[in-house]
C-alpha cells in the first residue's frame, strides 16, 4: 500500500469517527429536546423555582365579654435585593448607601451607621439579591423604614423585600394561660383551646413563588405569583377577663400564705355550665408561681371530704338515713384500719350536724352498715351519676376518673366502701367534684362544663356550643332539698362558718381535707394533704359554683383555714361586682316612669303638673322617704347668648319662640315633636341665618 493511500485512509478514518460522533451528539440533543423535554423541564422548575406555604393568621381568642385572650400580629423579615433596579447604577448606589445606613442606625440602634454601610456594599460585591437587613419588625416600624433613603424608591426599585411572618400573643400574658393554651410544631398535641380548636383557628396557608438564589437562598419573585392565606375563625371562650383575674389573684395570695406547692381554682356559672375562670398554679424553684400543668382537669386525686355529699345523697335517696337521725362521731374501726375524726368526737349527734361538722367517723359508719349486704347498690348510685365517666370536655387533657366498684381486683370488701364513704380509695379532678355540687346547685340538673360558646368567621357564628345536660335529676326533690339544706349548715353552722360565712349572702358548700399518696411510696411516707372547698353563692338562688384546691400545704392543713379564706375572697368579689345578683329591690315612693312631654317651658309644664296632681317620678327608695320635688326634676332649657338654642325635643310653638328670640329664621318641615335641627345647638352663626327644623 502507497504512503499516498495509508494517508487518505486514515483521514476517511478519521473523519468517519467525527461524524459518528456528531450524529451521536445530535441523535442525544433531539432526545433530550423531544423525549425527555417535559422530564428536565420540570425537574429544571423544581430546582429553580418553588411555591413555599405562608402561613394564615390564626384567629383570635375572645373572652365572653369580647376582651382579646389571645391573637396573631405580624411580623416582619426585611431583606433587600443589591441589583434592584434603582440602584443598579454604581454612582445612584454610593450615593444612597451611607444615608440609608445611617437612618437605620439612628432607628435600630444595634450597629453602627459605618457597620450598615458595609455590609451592603459587601452584599453589593456579592452581587447579592436577598441580604439579610433585619429579623422580628414590627408593623409600625415597617411603615417608619419604607420612608428611608433607597427604600423609599418604590416596591421594586428600592430593592426592599418584606417576609412576613405571624407572632401568636395574648394580651393579658398570664392571665389564663393555661386555658387559652398553646400551639407548638414540636408537639403533637396542642394545649387548651389552641390545640383543640386549631382546625378552626389555623385558617388556610396560602403560597408564595420563590426563586432559588446563588448560595442556596430562596427570594420571593413577585406578589403576582402569591396565593393570599385565609385567616382562622375566631373562638369565643366562656372566660371573664375580669372574674379570671380575681380567681388568680385570690388562689396566689392563698398558695403563697399556706406555702403551697400547687392549686387550682375554678368558677363556673350555675344554669349553663360556662367555666367563668379557671387557675392551676404550681410553685417554681424560686419560690413564685406559674401556669405549667392544668390541674382543673388533669389533677386526679382523693377528693377527701368534699365526697360526703355523694355519701349522703346516696343514702338520702335510698332512705337509710334522715337528717335527724342520730350517729356517733370520733372513731369507727374496721378490720385493719380506724377511722378517726381529725377534730375528735363531738358525741352522739344527728346525721345533718355530723355532715356540717364533717364527720369521717359518722359517714363511714352509716355507708358501711347501710351498703354492707349490697355493696354495688352504693356503687351504682355513683355511676349513675357518672361520677367514672370523663365529662367530654372541649379542651383535651381531661383525666379519666377512677371510681371502683366490687367487681374491681382491687375492691377489699371490708375497707373499700367505708373509705369510698369519706373520699379515698378513688381519683376524681377539681373540675369533676365541681360539676357535681353544679347540679346540686342547679336543682339536680347535671351538666358538662363549657368552655367555648361559639366560632365565628368573619364575624358570621360558623358553630355555637349549647349547654349539654348529662343528667337531668341527679335525685328526688326531697332529697335535693335536704342535701341544700346541710350544705348551707356547713357554712352557718360548721365546718366552714370561721372562714367562709358571710352575713351579706349566704353561701353554700364543704370543706375536704384529704392526705395525698405519695406516688409509689403510699400514704405511709411523708404525709401530704390537699385541701379543698366546693360549694355555690348566693345560696338561695345560685348563680356561680367554685371550688378551690390547695395541694400540700406547709402552713396549716385542714380545709376550712386553707382553702375557706381564698373560696371567701372570690366569692365576696364576684358577688359585689355581679349586680343580678346582689341588688335589693328598691321600695320606691309615687310613679317611676315620667309622663311624656315635650321640651320647652319647664316652669308652665310644672304648674299643670301640680294643678292635676301628677307625681311622675319617685322622689325616694325608702318607704318613708319624704317627696321634696314634687316627684319631678326640672330644667329650663337654656342656652349661652350668642348661639343656636337646642330645640330638639320641643313642640312647635317652644321652637319658633327659643329661635325667633335668638335672632334666627325658621323653616319649618312636618309637624309633632321637633327631631331634627339643620345647626346644632351651641353653634356660633350671624343673627339672621336660616335654620331649618324637622318634626314627626
Amino acid at each position: 500500500m502507497s504512503i499516498r493511500t495509508n494517508i487518505l485512509l486514515r483521514v476517511y478514518l478519521a473523519f468517519g469517527l467525527i461524524l459518528l460522533f456528531a450524529a451521536a451528539v445530535l441523535f442525544q440533543l433531539c432526545r433530550v429536546q423531544f423525549v425527555q423535554g417535559k422530564k428536565w423541564q420540570a425537574m429544571s422548575k423544581v430546582q429553580s423555582t418553588r411555591y413555599k406555604n405562608i402561613e394564615a393568621a390564626r384567629g383570635n381568642i375572645f373572652s365572653v365579654d369580647g376582651s382579646l385572650l389571645a391573637t396573631s400580629v405580624p411580623e416582619y423579615e426585611l431583606r433587600m435585593d443589591m441589583l434592584a433596579g434603582g440602584i443598579e447604577n454604581d454612582k445612584i448606589f454610593n450615593e444612597k448607601i451611607d444615608s440609608l445606613a445611617m437612618k437605620l442606625s439612628g432607628f435600630f440602634g444595634d450597629k453602627s451607621a459605618r457597620e450598615y454601610s458595609r455590609i451592603f456594599r459587601d452584599a453589593r460585591k456579592d452581587s447579592s439579591r436577598y441580604q439579610l437587613v433585619r429579623r422580628k419588625v414590627t408593623y409600625h416600624e415597617l411603615k417608619e423604614i419604607r420612608k428611608f433613603p433607597i427604600f423609599n424608591l418604590g416596591k421594586y426599585k428600592g430593592g426592599l423585600i418584606v417576609v412576613q411572618q405571624n407572632k401568636r400573643i395574648r394580651p393579658f400574658r398570664f392571665l389564663a394561660e393555661r386555658t387559652i393554651g398553646y400551639k407548638n410544631e414540636n408537639v403533637k398535641n396542642g394545649v387548651g383551646l389552641e390545640g383543640a380548636y386549631a382546625s378552626y383557628i389555623n385558617g388556610e396557608s396560602g403560597k408564595r413563588l420563590e426563586r432559588r438564589m446563588a448560595g442556596g437562598v430562596w427570594m420571593p419573585v413577585n406578589d403576582d405569583d402569591e396565593i393570599a392565606p385565609k385567616e382562622g375563625a375566631d373562638i369565643i371562650s366562656t372566660i371573664d377577663v375580669n372574674m379570671q383575674d380575681v380567681v388568680q389573684t385570690a388562689l396566689e395570695k392563698q398558695l403563697i400564705f399556706t406555702k403551697a406547692d400547687h392549686g387550682t381554682a375554678i368558677l363556673m356559672e350555675v344554669a349553663t355550665g360556662e367555666v367563668r375562670a379557671v387557675a392551676n398554679y404550681t410553685r417554681m424553684p424560686d419560690g413564685t408561681f406559674k401556669e405549667k400543668f392544668n390541674y382543673a382537669i388533669a389533677g386526679n386525686q382523693d377528693p377527701g371530704s368534699t365526697f360526703k355529699l355523694a355519701s349522703y345523697m346516696a343514702l338520702l335517696e335510698d332512705n337509710k338515713v334522715d337528717t335527724g337521725t342520730m350517729v356517733n362521731t370520733g372513731e369507727y374501726p374496721i378490720p385493719g384500719h380506724l377511722i378517726k375524726d381529725s377534730h375528735g368526737s363531738i358525741g352522739r349527734v344527728s346525721v345533718k350536724k355530723a355532715f356540717e361538722k364533717s364527720s369521717n367517723a359518722a359517714v363511714a359508719y352509716l355507708v358501711n352498715t347501710s351498703y354492707k349486704n349490697d355493696q354495688s347498690k352504693f356503687t351504682d348510685h355513683l355511676y349513675d351519676w357518672h361520677l367514672n365517666e370523663k365529662m367530654q370536655l372541649q379542651i383535651p387533657g381531661e383525666a379519666q376518673p377512677v371510681v371502683k366498684n366490687p367487681g374491681n381486683r382491687s375492691w377489699n370488701k371490708n375497707m373499700t366502701l367505708p373509705q369510698m364513704a369519706y373520699g379515698y380509695e378513688m381519683q376524681l379532678t377539681p373540675l369533676k367534684m365541681l360539676s357535681f355540687y353544679n347540679a346540686v346547685a342547679n336543682n339536680g340538673k347535671l351538666v358538662t362544663p363549657v368552655f367555648v360558646k361559639e366560632i365565628r368567621r368573619l364575624g358570621n357564628t360558623v358553630e355555637r356550643f349549647q349547654t349539654r345536660v348529662v343528667n337531668e335529676k341527679i335525685c328526688s326533690d326531697v332529697t335535693l332539698k335536704k342535701m341544700q339544706e346541710m350544705l348551707e349548715g356547713v357554712v352557718l353552722e360548721g365546718s366552714g362558718r370561721e372562714y367562709v360565712y358571710n352575713p351579706l349572702y349566704k353561701i353554700a358548700g364543704k370543706t375536704g381535707t384529704a392526705q395525698v399518696a405519695d406516688a409509689n411510696k403510699g400514704y405511709k411516707a411523708k404525709k401530704q394533704y390537699q385541701a379543698s372547698f366546693c360549694g355555690y353563692f348566693p345560696a338561695d338562688h345560685p348563680k356561680y359554683s367554685l371550688i378551690v384546691v390547695i395541694n400540700d400545704p406547709k402552713n396549716g392543713y385542714y380545709a376550712a383555714s386553707v382553702s375557706g379564706p381564698a373560696f371567701r375572697e372570690i366569692a365576696d368579689r364576684i358577688y359585689a361586682s355581679d349586680m343580678e345578683v346582689n341588688q335589693t329591690p328598691a321600695h320606691l315612693i309615687g310613679n317611676t316612669t315620667l309622663p311624656k312631654f315635650k321640651q320647652g317651658n319647664l316652669k308652665a309644664l310644672k304648674k299643670v303638673y301640680d294643678k292635676l296632681g301628677v307625681k311622675p317620678l319617685y322622689a325616694s327608695a325608702t318607704p318613708n322617704g319624704i317627696d321634696t320635688s314634687s316627684g319631678i326634676a326640672f330644667e329650663d332649657n337654656k342656652y349661652k347668648t350668642g348661639t343656636v338654642p337646642n330645640v330638639t325635643g320641643m313642640g312647635l310653638s317652644d321652637a319658633l319662640y327659643s329661635l325667633g328670640n335668638a335672632g334666627y329664621k325658621v323653616t319649618v318641615k312636618g309637624s309633632g315633636t321637633v327631631t331634627t335641627q339643620s345647626v346644632t345647638g351651641g353653634s356660633l352663626i350671624p343673627k339672621g341665618s336660616k335654620i331649618t327644623i324637622e318634626l314627626q
